[in-house]
């Protein structure tokens, strides 16, 4: 705890006592606490769990206890967010504002906000304020405004983001529809990509905060690999939107550029996670925005990391040279730095080498593609390893041996293709989407081997494992282009009907619910 921060600490310590003993209400210490700690800002939701004598954790249960009463999912609210909320750089949904005024027992312009609450009733608590605290605040004097008033949040930001937080808590109460992935939510995804790019050729945060959020996009990472994708989605673009708020004023220069590393580093995470729903349009823009973040940090890795998921996109969507130049572009980048993408780049470089083949095994392309697995698993062993952890900012050891095995699958060297694929399929138990893209791979290699049936059977197995929301473009797009492998070699192959309707099934509907 800073020095400032100890000394609001105190003297909100001895306010609550002496208030208690002169038995004043709650509200009305919170009142006496913010005003008496203007000078380190305090904010009115801040005076409120001062006035209580709580930590942020005490508030955090409290909340999550009324969730579980009012039979709801846990909040994802925690410590990170609620020190945003008393800073000022966020503000409360209108159902996180309802429960914070409920355990607060006060209405939302008490804690500084004005809207009303969501729950079109009062929040305090029979007995609580009575006549004489009611006359007592009418003959106040008018309040004291803060020093450090909170960041202003644009309209349209708003807006985009209230769209996101429906979209996010659709998700959260059933398997969201990804059809649904157009009109309002597209826009929205465009909404936030865009100011992010007005702000980074436009523009003080606390470190304290720069740290939470450095937590948050690490954490967004690790999620990655085991959070429905339309979800993630929701939670970056909000942090993002954060990130963007807090970059439209100038900052100094050490935390602009912790700053832009997160917006590079967001912004990327949004361009994969596009990827995986199908979207190469705003996949594109997403990287787009993060090669602009990236090139004011002036990080070769970063930079390099950026241009390597970029290829991608190509690369699934149907351009193998393009996806070639990039991987070749971000291999240049990052020059002699030990990164992700010194590892990355030459797997993308040999998968496109292998998507350009068409399936033959061309001694000259099987060549260059295994030269650049060996330069890839070269890097692979120099890289740090916590970067060797990461699956999202780094590379693994499974991405490692997933790629090579598709790569192999697509060259046509299915002995070698089925020995790797079974050794990624044991590493990957926590990714429902590159599982199934390695059984598909490992069908296609039984097809190659002229054994159409169990290339039927295992393609079908791996579909039905799929839940409806992570039945993306990503999964669908070779899934059908090996049911059309199976149909040219034999349309007759039994199984044939049951992997056509683990293609086609009906999807179940969104739920439609209210902003959190």
């Amino acid at each position: 705890m800073s020095g400032r921060q100890h000394r609001e600490t105190e003297i909100a310590r001895q306010i609550r006592a002496k208030g208690l003993a002169a038995g004043r209400t709650s509200a009305q210490i919170a009142d006496e606490i913010h005003e008496a700690c203007a000078a380190f800002s305090t904010s009115r939701i801040k005076a409120h769990r001062l006035a209580y004598g709580i930590a942020l954790a005490d508030v955090i249960e409290q909340v999550r206890a009324l969730f579980e009463r009012d039979g709801k999912a846990m909040p994802g609210i925690g410590e990170t967010l609620l020190s945003a909320y008393e800073s000022g750089l966020k503000r409360p949904g209108p159902e996180y504002l309802h429960y914070l005024c409920t355990v607060y027992r006060v209405e939302p312009g008490a804690l500084g906000y004005d809207a009303p609450c969501i729950c079109g009733h009062g929040h305090r608590m029979p007995g609580v304020l009575g006549a004489v605290e009611v006359k007592e605040r009418a003959q106040r004097p008018p309040e004291r405004e803060l020093l450090l008033a909170p960041m202003e949040t644009d309209p349209e930001d708003e807006e985009n983001e209230n769209i996101l937080r429906r979209t996010l808590l659709n998700s959260l109460q059933a398997d969201a529809n990804l059809t649904d992935l157009e009109g309002p939510v597209l826009g929205a995804c465009e909404g936030i990509r865009r100011r992010m790019d007005e702000t980074l050729v436009s523009a003080t945060v606390s470190a304290a905060m720069l740290d939470q959020w450095e937590e948050s996009t690490v954490s967004f990472g690790r999620q990655y690999t085991t959070t429905a994708p339309l979800r993630l989605l929701c939670d970056v673009l909000l942090e993002l939107s954060a990130v963007r708020t807090a970059m439209s004023r100038r900052q100094p220069i050490d935390l602009q550029e912790r700053l832009c590393r997160m917006a590079a580093q967001l912004a990327g995470l949004a361009g994969m996670i596009m990827i995986n729903l199908g979207d190469h349009r705003l996949a594109r823009s997403f990287f787009r925005t993060g090669r602009t973040a990236a090139d004011e940090t002036g990080d070769r890795a970063l930079r390099a990391w950026i241009a390597a998921r970029e290829s991608l996109v190509p690369l699934y969507f149907g351009d193998a040279r393009e996806a070639l130049t990039l991987a070749k572009k971000s291999r240049d980048m990052a020059g002699s730095t030990p990164c992700a993408a010194q590892a990355m780049a030459p797997v993308v470089e040999a998968r496109a080498l292998a998507m350009m083949s068409n399936g033959e095994s061309k001694k000259e392309i099987v060549d260059q593609a295994k030269r650049a697995l060996a330069r890839a698993r070269n890097a692979f062993a120099h890289m740090r390893p916590e970067d060797q952890e990461d699956v999202a900012f780094g590379y693994t050891e499974k991405q490692l041996y997933f790629y090579q095995g598709d790569v192999l699958t697509k060259l046509g060297q299915t002995i070698e293709a089925e020995v790797v694929l079974d050794q990624a399929l044991e590493k990957y138990q926590d990714h429902i989407l590159d599982q199934t893209l390695i059984r598909l791979d490992q069908a296609q290699c039984r097809l190659i081997d002229g054994d159409v049936e169990e290339a039927v059977s295992i393609a079908t197995r791996a579909l039905n494992l799929v839940t409806d929301e992570y039945l993306t473009d990503l999964i669908m797009r070779p899934a059908l282009q090996l049911e059309r492998a199976i149909l040219a070699r034999d349309a007759s192959v039994p199984g044939l009907d049951g992997l056509s309707a683990a293609l086609r099934r009906s999807r179940q509907p969104e739920l439609k619910g209210g902003d959190g």
